[in-house]
């Protein structure tokens, strides 16, 4: 039987429906969510994912302000726009588009922004208050795979998680996550001797390494969730997965594509945030 697609464009139109809703409620108070996305540079793939997120953002009712600067910006340049964008009342999220210029260090940009505008999730204080359960802005991608895995009525609890990719941005706060819903994780990356030794114990796979079609059924076990998180163009410059997806289709139980699985939710879990923070803000006023 063929795997269960796990449909990221349809759950991610859901929450932008539902977000969009919160959105005009807040507009009724007078305020309207903001996002800053602060983009350094030239790169294509940089500029689409920048695009879409300010043609969400106008769909779903919120501000969307692109500041975009010339390669050659020094790192205090950077960080002086951060700070004029921190105090700006009419912005909730500031997301800077990684990578960044040699020039500027990003571990700085990204300590830099306020955790109340994090939207990103990237901060250490979110990442600390994500570790160990509180409140706090989740990093989008990880966040969206939550968000199917739960919308599926995947339960993580009991399961043993594989997440092969140990980022800041996706592997390591995906591991995580899962093991706050009670999953047993194991983390395998490019110095994992026999990884298909871990992978074929996988009841849920994530696969975050960046490598075309690596996953293919010989590394998975029957009835496995694989949840595909690659980016990649295959020889045919196709945008494909980490997971080659005919040929796990008849071994996994679900799985999800590439386009159309994590991708979407991504940037579905980026409005959701900004306007949490909207809404944190108004909150915060009402109680002064």
């Amino acid at each position: 039987m063929a795997a269960k697609l796990i449909d990221g464009k349809a759950v991610s139109q859901k929450i932008k429906m539902q977000v969009k809703t919160r959105v005009e409620k807040l507009a009724q108070q007078g305020i309207v969510p903001g996002l800053a996305v602060v983009l350094v540079g030239e790169d294509s793939a940089s500029l689409t994912y920048v695009k879409n997120k300010k043609k969400t953002c106008e769909a779903l009712g919120m501000r969307s302000d692109l500041h975009q600067f010339p390669d050659t910006l020094t790192e205090q340049e950077l960080l002086a726009k951060i700070d004029e964008l921190n105090s700006d009342p009419g912005i909730h999220g500031i997301l800077v588009q990684l990578p960044l210029p040699q020039q500027i260090d990003e571990f700085k940009v990204i300590t830099a922004i306020s955790p109340e505008k994090d939207v990103d999730g990237f901060h250490p204080i979110s990442v600390g208050n994500m570790m160990i359960g509180k409140d706090a802005f989740l990093p989008c991608t990880p966040h969206g795979i939550m968000e199917l895995l739960a919308h599926y009525g995947i339960d993580p609890a009991g399961k043993h998680a594989v997440v092969i990719g140990r980022s800041n941005i996706v592997g390591k706060p995906i591991g995580q996550l899962l093991l706050q819903k009670d999953a047993t994780v194991t983390y395998c990356h490019s110095k994992t001797k026999d990884l298909a030794n871990f992978t074929a114990q996988a009841d849920i796979l994530i696969a975050a390494i960046g490598r075309a079609k690596f996953i293919d059924r010989t590394f998975i076990k029957p009835g496995a969730v694989i949840i595909d998180v690659g980016m990649n163009r295959d020889e045919n410059g196709k945008l494909c997965g980490d997971v080659d997806f005919e040929d796990v289709q008849e071994t996994a139980s679900f799985v999800t594509p590439v386009p159309g699985g994590v991708g979407p939710m991504t940037i579905a879990m980026l409005m959701e945030n900004t306007l949490e923070s909207a809404e944190k803000g108004l909150a915060k006023t009402k109680q002064a």
